[in-house]
């Protein structure tokens, strides 16, 4: 095995033992959402402005989130605000003829109304433009700081109206970005949360030694994590709300790549404890470690199937790093290991779709790691991007995108990409900065 010649950018399967290497030397990263080109197949959708009760503008411009919303999923095109041919209002009159010139077949109107005691309503309403029949209308009571998150469930409403498929717009997203200290010239690292679309940014932590592997728990209040900041790999549970955290495992050697299991109640991780990189299963009330893997190869990157079942994990014990599964018979057995992957020489950090019927994962074609989705029934690996640099593919919890990182001269952004590829990626790119390690969370409780 010739490890050696490998960075971390360009071998995610490596991330576990080069991790002090794992970020370049760039300042604190801000998101921004940028469509890269256009959607030929995507379905025009007229929305308009939301009326405001008020003089002035509104506290948040609603119409937009959810036109961004729509554009960067790829299936739908809203019309530039120059296309409307007119404006109307909530309880107003819609000439529908003159939308028929248009090309959209839905027409969103909706408005805002201060209610007092930093209270808002939002109503909308979606209109078929040949029926000009209602076919969706909703109404919100929201503090103002919930406005955009309102926006993003208008979008998850429209989309899932219109695809018979859950939106996945009203979800959060984790990353790992790294800055540099002016003063110190030294790097710190942040663990961050933002919305979907990249806005609302919190910090979860900060420190001066990496930070990694961020998981989300199925009920999308915790992360699991790794931190170096005693100097070693500590994998880390916290709790998003209170900020109360607890250290699941320190052992000897390596901590590595926590992800949880779909009942909440288990860790799968890459444990080096016993010498050699192997899958583990801690169970959190009792501590109880449940040992999966036992060979002489490098064993890593675990990933639940959606019935908590199995475990999939990236190893190299067929000479090149490929997927492998796993049973987990019961407390302290597991099944015989089966390879999954066998296009090419390099498969790694792979996980489920939520349908459990199809693979992402990083693959290499002719010298550039990718992103793939491998259909486990067919057997087909297709290739989704067209980068160089990808790692760390994470999917949508309603499946149909996939988020990762790339590199875009030399600096580490995010982008998103529908599952069959058949549209652009959206770029989560940074103002300025690197990240990496994102991973969508599960979707949100109202």
């Amino acid at each position: 095995m010739h490890y050696a010649k490998l960075t971390i950018r360009v071998a995610p399967f490596l991330l576990l033992f080069f991790s002090l290497l794992l970020f370049v030397n760039q300042a604190f990263a801000i998101l921004e959402v940028e469509i890269k080109g256009g959607f030929q197949s995507a379905d025009p959708i007229a929305i308009v402005p939301f009326s405001w009760s008020q003089s002035g503008n509104a506290p948040v411009d609603i119409a937009s989130i959810v036109s961004a919303d729509l554009a960067r999923s790829g299936v739908f095109s809203p019309l530039s605000l120059n296309q409307l041919p007119e404006r109307p209002v909530m309880d107003g009159p819609v000439n529908f003829s003159r939308w028929k010139n248009t090309e959209a077949e839905n027409l969103v109107i909706g408005q805002i109304t201060d209610i007092g005691k930093g209270r808002f309503e939002i109503k909308f309403k979606m209109l078929d433009i040949f029926t000009g029949k209602n076919s969706l209308e909703y109404r919100y009571d929201v503090e103002q700081k919930q406005l955009r998150r309102t926006a993003h469930q208008i979008s998850d409403q429209i989309y899932q109206k219109l695809t018979h498929t859950r939106g996945a717009f009203d979800t959060l997203i984790a990353y790992v970005i790294v800055n540099n200290n002016v003063d110190s010239n030294k790097r710190v690292y942040t663990l961050a949360v933002a919305d979907s679309d990249g806005y609302g940014e919190q910090v979860i932590l900060k420190s001066k030694r990496p930070i990694m592997s961020p998981a989300w728990s199925p009920n999308g209040k915790r992360l699991a994590y790794v931190s170096f900041e005693k100097n070693r790999s500590i994998v880390y549970m916290q709790e998003l709300k209170s900020g109360k955290r607890k250290i699941i495992a320190k052992f000897k050697g390596i901590n590595s790549a926590p992800v949880w299991s779909p009942d909440g109640k288990r860790l799968a991780m890459t444990l080096s404890k016993d010498g050699n990189s192997e899958i583990y299963v801690v169970y959190i009330a009792s501590g109880v470690l449940q040992r999966i893997t036992n060979h002489y190869s490098i064993d890593t990157e675990p990933a639940w199937s959606p019935d908590g079942r199995s475990l999939i994990f990236t190893s190299d014990r067929a000479g090149k790093p490929q997927i492998y599964q796993v049973a987990i018979v019961q407390q302290g057995r597991s099944g015989n290991p089966k390879r999954l992957t066998y296009d090419g020489n390099y498969n790694a950090g792979a996980s489920f779709s939520p349908d459990g019927k199809s693979l992402v994962l990083i693959t290499r074609e002719q010298g550039n790691f990718r992103v793939g989705i491998l259909d486990l029934a067919s057997r087909h690996l297709q290739i989704l991007t067209h980068s160089s640099l990808d790692e760390s593919p994470s999917f949508a919890p309603n499946g149909k995108m996939v988020l990762y990182a790339t590199e875009l001269r030399g600096r580490g952004i995010l982008e998103a990409v529908s599952i069959d590829g058949s549209h652009s990626p959206q770029r989560l790119r940074v103002l300025s900065g690197d990240v990496r390690e994102p991973a969508w969370s599960p979707y949100r409780g109202r």
